[in-house]
C-alpha cells in the first residue's frame, strides 16, 4: 500500500511529517507495508474537515433511509472483497484466516442492521394536554465523532462505530491501532468510492498519544467513542471532560465463567476452552475466570489441561493452526509477566506458561495456559490477562458462585453452565455483567446491546442503543395559538 494512507476531507495524503510505520506480521514478523505515521497536525486536519462536513448538513440532511441504503451498499461491498479484506486483517494481527473470515461476516451483519436501524426512530408525538400546543420530541446526529479502535478486531470494532455514526448522520474521524491499520484503509477505500461526501469520513493512522490523544480534547469533537484498556479509557474520559462532550467507553473485562456440577461436562469443557483461547484469549470478553463447583474441579480441570495441551498454535494460513499469535513482543511480555507474577503468588501453572517451540521462534507466540490453586485478590484473578490464561476457581454453593463471579471491578461478560433451568435463571439474573450466556460462551448479535457495568465502561454498542450513542434527543414545543401570558403586569403606555 502506499504511504500516503490519511485520508482527510476525501483525499489519500501522507503524514504532514512525512513519517512512516512498517506493519510487521505478529505470526513471523513478514513487512506487511508502510503506512503514513499521523501526529497531532494531521488529527487536528481531520478534524476540521469533519466539522466543515457536518456543518454543511450534506450528510446530516440526507434522507435517513438513504443512509441506510448506503450501509447497505457498504455490506455489499465487503461481501465483493471478504477475501482481500480477511488477508489484510490476517496479516495485520496474526490471527488464523479462518477466524478473520469470521470476523468479516460479522462487520457485514453490523452494517447490515444499522442500515435497517437508519429510519425506524423518526421521533414521537408528545401529548401536551393543550390541543393548542404541538410537543415532539426528534433525534438528531451528535456532530463529530472521535473514534479509536483496538487492535485484536480492527475492522468489527470500527464496524460497531462507524455504522451508527453515518446512519445517524454524523461525521467522523476514526483512529485505529498503529499495529492493524489496514482494514481501516480498505474501509474508507470502501466509503470514497460509494460516494460519501469529503469530510463525513476521516481517517488517522498513527500512534494513540500524538494521533488520538486530540479526538479526546478537542472542542469540535462531540462525542468520543473508545476501545481499549481501562487505564487509557480514564485518560480519554478526563480530557473529554474539559469540553464535556459524550463518551462511550469499551474497557475490557474480567468475565467468569461458572460451571455448575449438573452442567453438560463435554460441553462445558469444550466451551471453556473456547472462552478462555479463542482468538488467543485477545477478547474483552473472554472467559478468563473459570468458577467450577468443586465436586466436579478435579475432573473438569484435568480434561481441560489435556484439551488446551494439544491445541496448535501458527500462524494465519497455516490450516492447521487452532489459535494464533500475540500482537507484539511487547505484548506477550506482559502476558508472561503476568503468568510469573500469578505462580510466584502460589497459583499452580498446570500448562502453558511458554512461548512455543523452534517453530514459532519468529512470532510472538504464548501457548494456551491454565493455572489452579488461586484465590480471589491474587493478581491473575483481579487483573485483565488479555492473553490465552485461564485461572479456576471452585465453590460448593450457588450463593457462593453468584459472590465469587461478581467479585471483579469489570462487568462485561460472563456464563453460567448448568441444566437447572431455575438456576440458570437465579444465577443469570444476579450476575453484574452486561452480557450473561447461559450454556454457551462468546455468541453475540448485532441486534443484542454490547457493553459493560462498573468498570467495563460507559454506553452501549449495537443493538439499538448503539444508535442512540450517535444521536441526540432534542425537544421541540409549538404553540399554534400564542399569546400574552398575563404573568407579569402591563403598565400603562
Amino acid at each position: 500500500m502506499t504511504t500516503a494512507t490519511l485520508f482527510i476531507d476525501g483525499a489519500w495524503v501522507p503524514a504532514a511529517s512525512g513519517e512512516t510505520r512498517t506493519i510487521h506480521c505478529p505470526a513471523d514478523g513478514r513487512e506487511v507495508a508502510v503506512v503514513s505515521e499521523a501526529g497531532e497536525a494531521d488529527a487536528l486536519a481531520a478534524i476540521a474537515a469533519a466539522r466543515r462536513a457536518f456543518d454543511s448538513r450534506t450528510w446530516a440532511d440526507t434522507p435517513a433511509a438513504q443512509r441506510g441504503e448506503l450501509l447497505f451498499k457498504v455490506a455489499e461491498s465487503l461481501t465483493e472483497r471478504k477475501d482481500e479484506f480477511a488477508r489484510a486483517e490476517a496479516l495485520d494481527t496474526g490471527k488464523r484466516l479462518v477466524e478473520a473470515e469470521i470476523d468479516m461476516d460479522d462487520i457485514i451483519g453490523c452494517f447490515k442492521h444499522f442500515g435497517k436501524l437508519a429510519d425506524s426512530n423518526p421521533g414521537r408525538l408528545v401529548d401536551a394536554g393543550d390541543p393548542t400546543v404541538v410537543s415532539k420530541v426528534v433525534y438528531e446526529p451528535v456532530g463529530v465523532c472521535g473514534m479509536i479502535t483496538p487492535w485484536n478486531f480492527p475492522l468489527l470494532q470500527a464496524a460497531w462505530k462507524i455504522a451508527p455514526a453515518l446512519a445517524a448522520g454524523n461525521s467522523f474521524v476514526l483512529k485505529p491501532a498503529e499495529l492493524t491499520p489496514h482494514t481501516a484503509i480498505l474501509i474508507m477505500d470502501v466509503l470514497d468510492k460509494l460516494g460519501l461526501p469529503a469530510g463525513v469520513a476521516n481517517l488517522v493512522t498513527g500512534a494513540g498519544a500524538n494521533a488520538g490523544a486530540p479526538l479526546a480534547s478537542h472542542p469540535d469533537v462531540d462525542l468520543v467513542s473508545f476501545t481499549g484498556g481501562l487505564v487509557t479509557g480514564r485518560k480519554i474520559a478526563a480530557a473529554a471532560s474539559e469540553t464535556v462532550k459524550k463518551v462511550a467507553l469499551e474497557l475490557g473485562g474480567k468475565n467468569p465463567n461458572v460451571v455448575f456440577a449438573d452442567a453438560d461436562f463435554d460441553a462445558a469443557v469444550d466451551n471453556a476452552l473456547n472462552a478462555g483461547f479463542l482468538d488467543s484469549g485477545l477478547v474483552c470478553s473472554a472467559g478468563s475466570r473459570l468458577i467450577v463447583e468443586e465436586s466436579i474441579a478435579e475432573r473438569f480441570v484435568d480434561e481441560l489441561v489435556r484439551r488446551a495441551e494439544n491445541i496448535r498454535m501458527g500462524g494465519p494460513f497455516d490450516e492447521q493452526a487452532e489459535t494464533g499469535p500475540l500482537i507484539s513482543a511487547e505484548h506477550r511480555d506482559k502476558v508472561t509477566d503476568y503468568v510469573k507474577r500469578g505462580v510466584e503468588e502460589g497459583a499452580t501453572l498446570r500448562t502453558g506458561g511458554h512461548w512455543g517451540g523452534e517453530e514459532h521462534k519468529d512470532g510472538y507466540f504464548y501457548a494456551p495456559t491454565v493455572l489452579t490453586d488461586v484465590r480471589r485478590g491474587m493478581s491473575v484473578v483481579v487483573e485483565e490477562a488479555f492473553g490465552p490464561v485461564i485461572t479456576v476457581e471452585t465453590f460448593t454453593t450457588e450463593e457462593e458462585a453468584i459472590t465469587t463471579a461478581n467479585d471483579t471491578n469489570y462487568g462485561l461478560a460472563g456464563a453460567v453452565w448448568t441444566s437447572d433451568a431455575g438456576r440458570a435463571h437465579r444465577v443469570s439474573s444476579r450476575l453484574r455483567h452486561g452480557t450473561i450466556w447461559i450454556n454457551d460462551y462468546h455468541p453475540y448479535l448485532p441486534q443484542a446491546e454490547w457493553g459493560g457495568f462498573k468498570q467495563s465502561g460507559v454506553g452501549r454498542e449495537l443493538g439499538h442503543a448503539g444508535l442512540e450513542e450517535y444521536r441526540e434527543a432534542k425537544h421541540i414545543y409549538q404553540n399554534t395559538e400564542p399569546a400574552v401570558s398575563g404573568w407579569f403586569s402591563m403598565p400603562a403606555k
